[in-house]
Order: structure tokens, then C-alpha cells, then sequence
């Protein structure tokens, strides 16, 4: 019964940190469609965001606070962070744009994926990055 557990365990610590490499990694590519319009422009062909803008911190956020989620440096103040960049960004960009009565209605609004972000954030806030993570490592040598 306990080595079924460990081996359960284990395995869900891989599996918390997969979803924090995949989620950051999607991630990063919302920064770099700003910054460098890859894959994508989020600019409509126009050159990248203002660095000094709304668009331009949320970029920023999401390139450093990404790379740190990839690596899993500081993942539990970092996630945090983010998980409140995505609720700013959902209540104050994506429902505005739709109106008040969409908060509850997300596909209304084009908010599905700042709603998802920013749980999970909240979640590896919470429960860490799981498996391969530098944050463990630091622990091992210090």
C-alpha cells in the first residue's frame, strides 16, 4: 500500500510539472507575438507593442515570468503574479470590451484563456512546480 503511494505521488509530481513546462511555454509565445510578432502579430503586421504600455508590461510579465515558470525558478511568487495579470487582464480588458453583463460568460468576451491562465497560476501558486524544478534543487544545496 505505501509503495502504490509513492509511485502515485511521484507521478503526480511529474504531472505538476508538466503542466507548469507546457503552460509556460505557451505562454512565452504571447510575449514574443508582441515584442517580436512570433508565431503570430498581435499587432496586425504593425511592429511590436510599446514597451511603456499596457500591452508592453503585460509582454514583459509574460517573457520574464515565463522563462522563470520554464525553469522553475521562484515558481510559487511568480505564478502568483501572473495569476494576477490574468485577472486584470479579464476584468479589465477582455469584459469591459464585451460589457458587464459577459463577467460571468467568458466566450462572450474572448476571456477563455486569461479565465484558464489564471487558475492555473493560482494553482501552481499553490501547490508549486511540481517535478524538475531548479527551486528543488536549491533546496538540496543549501
Amino acid at each position: 500500500m505505501i509503495h502504490t503511494q509513492k509511485i502515485h505521488t511521484e507521478g503526480a509530481g511529474y504531472a505538476l510539472g508538466l503542466l507548469r513546462l507546457v503552460t509556460a511555454f505557451l505562454y512565452i509565445q504571447h510575449a514574443t507575438a508582441k515584442f517580436w510578432q512570433w508565431p503570430l502579430s498581435m499587432t496586425d503586421g504593425h511592429g511590436a507593442v510599446p514597451l511603456f504600455s499596457m500591452m508592453g508590461a503585460a509582454g514583459v510579465l509574460e517573457l520574464i515570468g515565463g522563462v522563470l515558470l520554464l525553469l522553475g525558478l521562484f515558481v510559487r511568487p511568480t505564478a502568483f503574479i501572473l495569476c494576477g495579470q490574468m485577472a486584470v487582464a479579464y476584468l479589465f480588458i477582455h469584459m469591459p470590451s464585451a460589457g458587464m453583463h459577459t463577467l460571468l460568460i467568458p466566450q462572450l468576451n474572448k476571456g477563455e484563456m486569461a479565465v484558464l491562465y489564471c487558475f492555473i497560476f493560482l494553482y501552481l501558486s499553490v501547490a508549486g512546480g511540481g517535478r524538475l524544478v531548479v527551486d528543488n534543487w536549491q533546496k538540496n544545496f543549501f
